[in-house]
């Protein structure tokens, strides 16, 4: 790993690995690496007290931490393995009828939007796509592209914050605001979004939302939380139902408990968020604000580097990126120039065929542990390869 940038000291990179993908699966800092194996020892030194008798406990005090800083009350979060998993879970719990529309983008996450064709198909329901430009030259663009395949029959709406694909900071506050006050049920899929966007999901009001912990937030895999609206919350039911299952609809602690037992299970992944909050605010010496801000900075010089070397103009605005950026390539192989990029340069990097089959999308992540020189290492890469100049 580059060793340009101060803070690359606290991640454990295979040597000479060049990591611009953290928007894939993310990357855990050694030190709460160290602190989850130690809360895995004391888990296996008494599984009975740990599982049975203190984990309760544990969950609200995670839950606390992360509502305050996420925006959101603790009753209205639980935690999943993941957002795709977030999505399944709404997406099945939801009443559909024949002839409703699940709404979603021509950017929607290919895994979520396979779960809402497969729930609409046996609901008799449709899945209508509204088709985003990219490039994308507003937001303006984006809401106007939802309004257009808006109808009456639009039932739910599944919107990603950040687009996989293209890596667009969608205006989901907007989106939101116009499509619940027409009664439709939004979805908000911020996988990539805690950590890297500041969130305030009490006045987002979407019904509901999901984010990844273990993407921007850097905590072990399998950390990911889903908020959901106290309306909802007794129609919501986790995909695995356990012991909790046989609590009255009418109880109230029902849809925090059937969350927080859905069977054995390792919990200690998303009991690392605390930690990863305070790691975050603590290397930075100011707050988490500020080093999302430090991400977002150094993607949009990252950017400007390699749109100068492409003599390309900018697919998107600067205010709709993250910390992620995607620029079109020539049309070609994408699986082989992802495969050489790491063979040949070891550089971690996601190439996509993307809108279609000869399509190629650069996609490119920046953590705090990247550097300006990680991005000069691409660009002499790609331009040794003759795809820029």
């Amino acid at each position: 790993m580059d060793k340009g940038s101060q803070f690359s000291q606290y991640w454990d990179f295979e040597q000479g690995l060049t990591y611009l993908n953290h928007g894939s699966f993310g990357a855990c800092p050694r030190e709460i690496l160290q602190r989850q194996h130690a809360l895995q020892e004391d888990l296996e030194r008494q599984p009975m007290d740990f599982l049975v008798r203190k984990l309760e406990h544990a969950h609200l005090e995670v839950r606390n931490d992360l509502a305050a800083f996420v925006g959101c009350s603790e009753r209205d979060v639980v935690f999943v393995n993941n957002a795709t998993e977030a999505v399944n879970t709404v997406l099945r719990s939801l009443p559909f009828q024949p002839e409703d529309e699940i709404l979603v983008t021509s950017h929607t996450y290919q895994a979520c939007r396979n779960a809402a064709e497969i729930i609409a198909n046996k609901a008799g329901a449709k899945v209508v796509v509204a088709e985003i430009p990219f490039p994308c030259s507003s937001d303006e663009a984006v809401i106007e592209a939802i309004e257009q395949v808006v109808t009456p029959k639009t039932r739910f709406a599944l919107i990603d914050h950040v687009t996989s694909p293209t890596a667009l900071v969608l205006p989901v506050e907007q989106i939101v605001y116009e499509l619940e006050k027409k009664g439709i049920w939004t979805m908000i899929d911020g996988a990539h979004a805690v950590g890297m966007l500041p969130l305030e999901l009490d006045k987002l009001g979407a019904s509901f939302y999901t984010s990844n912990c273990h993407k921007w937030l850097c905590a072990p895999k399998s950390s990911a939380f889903l908020h959901v609206k106290p309306a909802f919350q007794s129609v919501i039911r986790p995909l695995s139902l356990s012991h909790a299952a046989s609590l009255p609809a009418s109880d109230s602690s029902r849809f925090q408990k059937e969350f927080g037992w859905p069977g054995t299970h390792d919990p200690t992944p998303y009991l690392m968020i605390p930690d990863c909050i305070d790691f975050i605010s603590s290397r930075t010496c100011e707050s988490s604000e500020a080093w999302m801000r430090r991400n977002q900075s150094a993607i949009i010089d990252a950017r400007k580097t390699l749109l100068s070397a492409f003599d390309m103009r900018e697919p998107c605005p600067d205010s709709m990126l993250g910390s992620m950026f995607a620029i079109p390539l020539p049309t070609g192989n994408s699986i082989d120039l992802q495969r050489d990029l790491l063979l040949e340069h070891k550089i971690e990097v996601v190439v996509s065929a993307w809108p279609q089959e000869d399509s190629r999308l650069l996609r490119v992540s920046m953590q705090a542990y990247n550097s300006h020189k990680d991005i000069e290492k691409l660009l002499l890469a790609l331009q040794s390869m003759q795809l820029a100049r």
